[in-house]
């Protein structure tokens, strides 16, 4: 398959893993943080973590829409499913993430809450039109990458002149999330960032610049094959070597400088910035999020329900804050593997099919967890 097949060849991979040994100075450590969780995934999947020399350490990050979502979150549409006799319509990984007493939207449904799966906003327009009696009430999660079909939704709604549909908007925005991290004082140094593949094809390459114009700190922005990965992590290794801060494209067949321009109109048509969100494992971070515009305050299901926001603790035996900043393994979490499993999630970088502690369960977690055992004590000096 075109743009698949010729990226993921064992030569091609090895030669690329050679380089980064070749080139990487044995009497230094690098930390990448890769932040996309499909970046986590492409480095287990392939096994690429066992081609990289030990002083290359690959950091996982929060890049998952599901897994940052917090508890808070989850307890307001669990209320709209079962208070407010509402559709709530929603993706796939989010209904099984767990919130107070370990209660997800899955058992708002079996507690008589009409939940719903769907695979595109428009399923929920759709939805609205063909019940106009119902209230259909679409929880909208993900980072840029999934904002701009919710923007379309909301307008596709409000051009039906449909008054039974509304949307909960919990979409956040990668950049801020990555200052945070980089200004949190817990977090692990880092010499690079891995930048987000599918994002990066909506916003473009541009908005990373500030990361290495003012914190000095390069930013590889990186496809989802293996030899993307390889050559990313090249990439960000010849900058450090070199004292260079720079943003590189390693994903040139897919995203530019300035991104999708019709996507990021539709983004600002439709919403405007939250003055603070809070953020699983983060805490608030301020212009991290979005909400809808005063134009499309008809389909603001938190204005037309009137929802609270309740901030929720975590469960204090679950780390999945610590490993969302890139401050533990996944294998250093007592319940990985034990109470918590893909089958029984306790937390949700167990739950996302693109949270780290799922990475690391399914594709080795024996062998990455030995090699955690070794070398964390070095990751996070």
């Amino acid at each position: 398959m075109k743009y698949v097949d010729e990226y993921r060849t064992r030569p091609e991979a090895q030669a690329l893993a050679a380089k980064i040994r070749e080139e990487a100075d044995p009497a230094r450590v690098y930390r990448f943080m890769e932040f996309c969780g499909g970046h986590t995934h492409v480095l287990s999947r392939w096994g690429l973590t066992d081609l990289l020399p030990e002083n290359v350490r690959m950091i996982h990050g929060p890049g998952c829409p599901v897994c940052v979502l917090p508890m808070g979150r989850i307890e307001s549409a669990r209320e709209l499913a079962l208070e407010h006799d509402v559709t709530l319509c929603t993706y796939a990984d989010l209904l099984r993430v767990p919130a107070v007493k370990g209660k997800s939207l899955f058992d708002a449904r079996a507690e008589g809450g009409d939940v719903r799966m769907i695979y595109s906003p428009m399923d929920a327009v759709k939805m609205a039109r063909e019940n106009p009696e119902r209230q259909i009430v679409f929880f909208a999660i993900g980072f840029e990458t999934t904002t701009p079909p919710t923007a379309a939704a909301i307008l596709a709604a409000k051009a039906e002149g449909l008054k039974n549909f509304s949307v909960v908007c919990s979409h956040v925005l990668t950049p801020a999330a990555m200052n945070h991290i980089l200004d949190t004082p817990t977090a692990p140094k880092l010499d690079g960032l891995v930048g987000p593949a599918h994002v990066s094809t909506v916003i473009g390459w541009k908005p990373y610049a500030s990361f290495a114009e003012k914190r000095r700190v390069p930013v590889v922005v990186a496809g989802f094959e293996p030899l993307d990965m390889l050559l990313s992590i090249l990439m960000l290794v010849r900058q450090v070597n070199d004292g260079r801060a720079e943003v590189e494209n390693e994903f040139t067949r897919a995203v530019t400088a300035d991104g999708n321009r019709k996507a990021i109109a539709l983004m600002d048509e439709v919403f405007e910035l939250r003055d603070s969100f809070e953020w699983r494992g983060l805490g608030s971070v301020p212009h991290s999020a979005l909400k809808i515009r005063e134009a499309y305050a008809e389909f603001d299901a938190e204005r037309r329900f009137n929802l609270p926001y309740r901030s929720i603790p975590e469960p204090k035996s679950c780390l999945c804050g610590e490993i969302l900043r890139g401050e533990k393994e996944p294998a250093q979490c007592p319940l990985f593997g034990r109470g918590c499993t893909p089958s029984h999630p306790i937390g949700a970088c167990m739950v996302s099919s693109e949270g780290a502690c799922a990475a690391l369960w399914t594709y080795g977690r024996r062998a990455d967890k030995e090699k955690t055992k070794n070398t964390n004590q070095e990751t996070t000096k």
